[in-house]
């Protein structure tokens, strides 16, 4: 067998074979951060099982409040037009 030949041939294996182990590893570091994901996905849905009530209502109730502060009173009747389009309780008054 010509020298060079197999030089250029072991080249080429060798340089498919880290083309194979870079992509293996690239697969298992992409199913790791997947896996990594949900695992904290679940645990953030976990961890929303020992929350109080009262805190989250208290949190509701201070960002709709901050909410109604900020909308314009010149959109006030158009944003009551959606709320009544999405069932929501909260209206403003308009003055007209």
């Amino acid at each position: 067998m010509d020298p060079i030949h197999s030089s250029q041939n072991s080249l080429f294996e060798c340089s498919s074979v880290k083309s194979l182990d870079r992509d293996r590893l690239k697969r298992r570091i992409s199913q790791w951060q997947q896996r990594r994901t949900w695992a904290r996905l679940i645990r953030e849905a976990e961890s929303l099982w020992n929350v109080d009530v009262r805190i989250i209502k208290r949190l509701g109730e201070l960002e709709l409040s901050q909410l109604l502060q900020e909308v314009p009173p010149s959109q006030r009747r158009w944003v009551n037009r959606w709320l009544r389009g999405y069932s929501v309780l909260t209206r403003f008054r308009v003055n007209r």
